[in-house]
């Protein structure tokens, strides 16, 4: 479409979803009234500003596709326990001795094989409050070694946030989760460390705050095959000329998973359950699309440019950058990385950055302010741990310093090298 939006429209609306959604108004209404407003004040007449809206709409499609059919998996693995049992094994294997590594790990690892981070932490949190009893852990600590290898995860998982990536850059997603888990690494290793800085720092962790955790759980082994399998499908055509698309990959790794553990009969109960934590994702990312359509048909991709220009500042950190401002703008990396990508994708590429590197440094950047509380995970990971919300502000800079670190990386390996 012919038509461009003014770079003070986009901004404009950009703006007032943020405020909207900080006034906690429904987010996925907040993001289309931006798109309306980023429209109408960018130029454009009312059909015109629709129009737009619907094809950005249209373009996130085939990622929503991509995410309801994830959500067989991850509904697989929540109900069957898989989860619980992984998280635990990890734990027993590393003991008390290594136990902000354990946690860290536990998060990484279901967040890695395609579990939502509020997930992933909620169900680590019984097991990682228990060892804090034990240990005289602060719930700060804790709650930083989930989050912080919860977001590593999530930057080389089939997420949504990744999933919507490798659909705008057009690359595999397997290469895009394998691409950032150096930054992984590395931001499991600064968690560890902050988490043991605040171990005796802020709230204790009482009695009454322990969980109880569940007993009917399947063996690791078979936990484990279903994301196991998911992955190995997605792999193929990065080492192969098989190409298993995530659309199929990771729900035919769920069932392959639920053969495992004996539970096929509960087939049809389980996937119902993935969907409906899946519905909301996928409604989000129709909210953001319509944003997203906004942004990619105005003058702020030529603006960022420029500036980064007259900063004498590198193009290829255009890709961190607006990773890292949609995910500020959103409090979600999922609605970050999506509009992120939508928007810049062809901008970063034109300047001279792979797709797969610019799709990885969009991710890494789209990590670093997820936490802050106009978004779910704040509430959800406070309400994890029973933790009150003037000690979970306490946590954010510490989340955020994961967060650039990873960046930072990231953005070393693939806009330097």
């Amino acid at each position: 479409m012919d038509i461009r939006v003014s770079t003070f429209g986009a901004i404009i609306g950009l703006f007032f979803a943020i405020f909207m959604i900080i006034r906690k108004f429904q987010p996925v209404y907040s993001l289309m009234l931006g798109a309306l407003i980023g429209g109408l004040v960018g130029g454009l007449n009312i059909t015109q500003t629709v129009d737009i809206m619907m094809i950005g709409a249209k373009d996130i499609a085939p990622s929503i596709l991509r995410v309801l059919t994830s959500g067989v998996l991850a509904g697989i693995l929540i109900k069957t326990g898989a989860v619980d049992k992984i998280s635990e094994e990890i734990i027993r294997l590393l003991g008390r001795k290594h136990s902000m590594l354990a946690l860290a790990l536990s998060a990484m690892i279901l967040a890695g094989v395609g579990v939502n981070l509020d997930v992933a932490i909620i169900t680590v949190s019984p097991i990682a409050l228990s060892i804090g009893k034990k240990l005289n852990y602060s719930k700060l600590a804790i709650l930083l070694a989930m989050a912080g290898g919860g977001k590593a995860g999530n930057i080389i998982s089939p997420n949504p946030n990744t999933i919507a990536i490798s659909e705008n850059f057009n690359i595999d997603l397997a290469k895009l989760m394998f691409a950032n888990i150096l930054p992984a690494i590395v931001g499991v290793i600064v968690t560890i460390i902050l988490s043991n800085m605040l171990s005796h720092k802020g709230e204790g962790i009482k009695e009454e705050d322990l969980q109880s955790q569940r007993e009917d759980l399947p063996s690791f082994f078979a936990s484990i095959i279903g994301p196991l399998s998911a992955i190995v499908l997605l792999s193929l055509g990065t080492f192969t000329k098989i190409n298993i698309d995530p659309l199929i990959a990771l729900p035919l790794g769920g069932f392959i998973g639920l053969i495992a553990m004996k539970k096929v009969s509960y087939f049809n109960e389980y996937m119902t359950y993935g969907l409906s934590k899946m519905t909301g994702v996928a409604i989000l990312l129709l909210g953001t699309g319509t944003l997203a359509g906004i942004i990619k048909n105005s003058q702020l991709q030529e603006t960022t440019i420029h500036i980064l220009n007259m900063l004498s500042m590198p193009e290829f950190l255009l890709a961190p950058i607006s990773g890292m401002l949609m995910s500020l703008a959103t409090a979600s990396s999922t609605a970050g990385a999506t509009i992120a990508s939508a928007t810049f994708a062809d901008t970063i590429v034109g300047v001279g950055i792979s797709p797969v590197g610019g799709g990885a440094m969009v991710n890494a950047g789209a990590s670093v302010f997820e936490q802050l509380p106009h978004g779910s995970l704040f509430h959800s990971s406070a309400g994890g741990i029973n933790m009150n919300i003037s000690e979970r502000f306490k946590l954010v800079p510490y989340e955020m310093l994961v967060g650039i670190v990873m960046t930072i990386v990231s953005t070393i390996i693939y806009g330097l090298f």
